[in-house]
């Protein structure tokens, strides 16, 4: 009994340091995508471009940056970053790229009812 915890143990924690590790990569996903939506929102306001990037930036992962491209009146924004491996005995396993794609159409200036 006691040799099989000592195959089986190494083994969980493995795994379960793998499954957390994929949790973390998919929460900084979702927040790289808040913040391209963020920055996207703001600038189609009307917001400063630095004001609106430094708000997507908070709310960013840490290495993740945003550029901005104008076209018309679609404002685009990018987020790109990566997430570094686990480490230490997981040295092996890469880091994973994050990225995603706001769009906001402009705000009319002035347009109330």
């Amino acid at each position: 009994m006691t040799a099989e915890l000592a195959l089986a143990l190494p083994v969980l924690l493995a795994l379960t340091t793998g499954l957390v590790w994929l949790l973390a990569v998919g929460v900084a996903q979702v927040r790289t995508v808040d913040a391209a939506r963020e920055a996207a929102r703001a600038l189609a306001r009307g917001d400063d471009a630095g004001e609106a990037l430094a708000l997507g930036e908070r709310v960013a992962p840490d290495g993740v940056r945003l550029t901005v491209a104008r076209s018309g009146e679609r404002v685009v924004v990018r987020a790109r970053g990566r997430v570094r491996g686990p480490g230490g005995l997981f040295g092996s396993i890469p880091g994973a790229t994050l990225q995603a794609e706001a769009v906001a159409i402009a705000e009319e200036e002035g347009g109330g009812p």
